[in-house]
């Protein structure tokens, strides 16, 4: 017999929510009371779990909508229970017994956490770039290698130098887009903070930043670019590029509500 799992009521005011997430897949086994889903509502994310053990068939869809008591998933609990679904309470009772550690395994353990510090100095890189590389103090971490047998060449020393926020294994600036449906908590908050703004005073906040960087980088080249590109140079480029490298960072910042 199949049981049908619906969205419970939540609220009064709520009469819709969106399926956020899937925590166990389509034909896994739950047991009771198990965490099957979360769902999002325009106030707060819930979860809802398995009225009875048996196997999972999954109705609706991420991000899909769903009106309150609209079927979820189903639970077949006259299924049997997979064979790898079962643990032996046999191996729970004796695994606090194998937690013993000798005093001879922890010299073996100590050898073993050292053996990948060791293989972390080992880096791939031509001579030149191995000198940029401590003349600069540069991090290998942030460094993508494009050199043969992944090796880090100058140009790749050069290119981190250059843009110091970029993303590590994406393309710089790209125009690559990758659109996804607003839930309805982040619709509520955009909505909310709207309405706010149109109808409340609202206050500015300042916050200090060191632009002492900055201000010495501009008097060095003011002149420079005053005469190449016949223009002053201002704050807004600073201001701009940083905003660009953040939002290579974190794309979601640049969504919108449409």
């Amino acid at each position: 017999m199949a049981i049908e799992i619906k969205v419970p009521s939540i609220g009064e005011s709520i009469t819709e929510v969106t399926l956020s997430k899937w925590i166990k897949k389509e034909g896994d086994w739950v047991d009771r009371d198990e965490v099957i889903a979360e769902l999002e509502s325009e106030k707060a994310t819930f979860e809802i779990n398995a009225e009875q053990a048996g196997i999972l068939h999954t109705i609706a869809k991420e991000d899909d909508t769903l009106n309150i008591g609209d079927v979820v998933c189903t639970i077949d609990n006259e299924a049997a229970k997979p064979a790898g679904a079962e643990k032996p309470e046999e191996e729970k009772k004796e695994e606090p017994k194998s937690a013993e550690v000798k005093p001879e395994s922890k010299v073996e353990d100590k050898e073993k956490t050292d053996q990948p510090k060791e293989e972390k100095k080992d880096v791939k890189a031509t001579p030149v770039a191995a000198a940029m590389m401590a003349d600069r103090k540069v991090d290998v971490s942030i460094i993508k290698p494009s050199g043969s047998q992944g090796r880090i060449t100058k140009n790749d020393v050069l290119g981190a130098l250059e843009n110091p926020g970029r993303a590590l294994g994406k393309e710089l600036f790209s125009r690559e887009e990758s659109p996804k449906k607003m839930s309805n908590l982040r619709r509520t908050i955009s909505r909310r903070l709207v309405e706010a703004k149109n109808s409340t005073a609202m206050l500015t906040t300042f916050n200090e930043v060191d632009m002492s960087a900055i201000m010495e980088l501009r008097t060095k080249y003011k002149e420079t670019f005053k005469k190449t590109h016949e223009v002053g140079l201002g704050f807004m480029s600073f201001f701009t590029k940083a905003v660009c490298f953040a939002l290579q960072e974190w794309p979601a910042v640049n969504s919108r509500l449409d």
